[in-house]
């Protein structure tokens, strides 16, 4: 007799297992599948010369007592067992322009944020109260980010139609604030004219609100919820990669994985990006119409990243992240040439609990595209499905390597000589790992000029097929969770759930 769950999980992102732990716990038999060794999506570590790496998980805001992501956790009970250091309350984020030797500090609490920038900015009062205001009114909107059922729809979509360039230039003519107030934009892949304020806003103001590094990396979020998600009940298959979900007579039945065995539920969610998912299921219930509208959507541009291991105790931990933007650039970031590359960059370090005083490592962060690697794109390499991807590829990853480095080098002079070794990845990297096609860091971009298009319904046209994930509405672990709920309050039917959150 085959195994047979209440509700089948494709994916242990961020999304999957928030929709997994809360069915749990509700009651339901639960399945998660997960193609890769390790769960979590971007909650994955790895190690090298035994230090630990984030794959993307470098912050995380929210996590203050009664704060969205806080009541969150606690509800899933993970949140006394995770291993937290607050960031600087004075800085969290540091900004950095080209030619300028000033670093423009993000502050927690709002009015410290404001009375931060105006030691920099004296005579900007007004435009950074309109601003700080405006993000909280937009957040205020979003009934699932503030943890309240119900809401009105006619409410929300006032503000999404608010174009982030348009709304920061109305509010100041200092160019130079104008670049600070976005200058951390690498959150969410800034584009002119595209970009809504929404999405600016809510990820801000988490961290605003409060600023939070996981000690020995983000990986224990992932662990946690597993063990809440089993001791509930539930089960998580590793190595478990889907293939095709198999429809019959209106419903989803199964899931084929690799190996050609089935997994059989009554309900099943894709924690996948909704083109993978559309693409393995066949019926006719999914109109052409609607895949081609999901595949026409915009993915975020790709990233490439240099994991730094540095000599012992050379170099000293700070409890702040760097932004660095090319002046006049910080618009288009990611229009970048192979002559002006990178126009911007971000540095993140990891929180230890071995040294508390020194680094034991760094994350750089720039963009890249995927045609920049898509020569290579035929290969695959995983820790489980371990693969060369030859030598063109390991000397374009030193060339672009050395080139970063030379840069941040100018901002952070001395570094090189603190570099013990160090280790590349990129939008290959990402794809192989996360599941995204172009090894998109955020999934779909979304476009103040259509909101509507890029909000994708966590239900389909098959009856029991639900989606969850960072496309859904907002990405980041915040924003993967907020999906979650999402997904969760479609398939329960009713807001109980967050009532239930709100008062853990």
């Amino acid at each position: 007799m085959e195994d047979k769950f209440d509700i089948v999980i494709i994916g242990s992102g961020m999304g999957g297992l928030v929709c997994a732990d809360i069915l749990a716990r509700e009651g339901y038999t639960v399945c998660v599948l997960e193609k890769n060794k390790q769960i979590g999506g971007c909650l994955q570590t790895y190690v090298r010369d035994k230090v630990i790496f984030d794959s993307g998980v470098h912050y995380l805001g929210g996590l203050g007592k009664g704060q969205n992501l806080y009541q969150v956790f606690k509800y899933m009970g993970i949140i006394e067992k995770l291993k937290l250091q607050k960031m600087d309350e004075d800085c969290f984020d540091k900004i950095l322009i080209e030619n300028d030797d000033k670093e423009y500090a993000y502050a927690q609490g709002y009015e410290n944020f404001i009375q931060r920038l105006l030691k920099d900015f004296p005579n900007e009062e007004k435009a950074l109260r309109m601003y700080c205001g405006q993000i909280k009114e937009i957040c205020s909107k979003f009934p699932l980010y503030n943890l309240r059922a119900g809401g009105n729809i006619d409410e929300k979509n006032l503000v999404l139609g608010i174009d982030t360039k348009t709304f920061i230039e109305s509010i100041t003519s200092d160019k130079k604030l104008q670049a600070v107030l976005v200058g951390n934009n690498m959150l969410y892949v800034l584009q002119a004219g595209k970009t809504p304020f929404y999405v600016h806003a809510m990820i801000l103001n988490s961290y605003i609100e409060s600023a939070w590094k996981c000690i020995d990396g983000g990986s224990d979020i992932g662990k946690y919820i597993a063990m809440d998600i089993r001791e509930h009940g539930g089960i998580i298959r590793r190595n478990s990669e889907v293939k095709r979900i198999v429809v019959d007579e209106g419903e989803v039945k199964s899931v084929e994985l690799a190996d050609g065995s089935h997994v059989y539920g009554k309900h099943f969610i894709s924690n996948m990006h909704p083109v993978r998912t559309l693409d393995m299921t066949e019926s006719s219930l999914i109109k052409n119409a609607y895949k081609n509208r999901i595949k026409n959507l915009e993915n975020t541009i790709g990233g490439f990243i240099i994991n730094i291991v540095f000599k012992k105790d050379s170099y000293k931990y700070v409890k702040n992240n760097y932004y660095y933007h090319r002046e006049g650039h910080v618009w288009n970031m990611a229009d970048h040439t192979e002559e002006n590359w990178p126009l911007c960059y971000c540095v993140f370090f990891s929180a230890s609990s071995k040294s508390p005083e020194y680094a034991d490592s760094m994350t750089l962060l720039a963009y890249m595209r995927y045609d920049e690697v898509k020569q290579w794109e035929q290969t695959f390499n995983t820790v489980s499905a371990a693969d060369d991807r030859g030598p063109g590829y390991e000397a374009f990853k030193k060339r672009k390597a050395e080139k970063l480095l030379d840069c941040v080098e100018e901002k952070f002079p001395g570094l090189r000589d603190c570099v013990k070794t160090y280790y590349t990845a990129t939008p290959l990297s990402y794809r192989d790992y996360v599941g995204n096609d172009d090894g998109s860091m955020y999934g779909i971009v979304k476009d103040y000029q259509n909101p509507l298009k890029t909000f994708i319904s966590p239900r389909t046209k098959i009856p029991n097929l639900y989606l969850t994930g960072q496309n859904l509405n907002l990405h980041g672990i915040l924003g993967a969770t907020m999906s979650g709920l999402v997904t969760c309050t479609a398939f329960l039917g009713n807001d109980e759930i967050i009532e239930k959150i709100r008062n853990a």
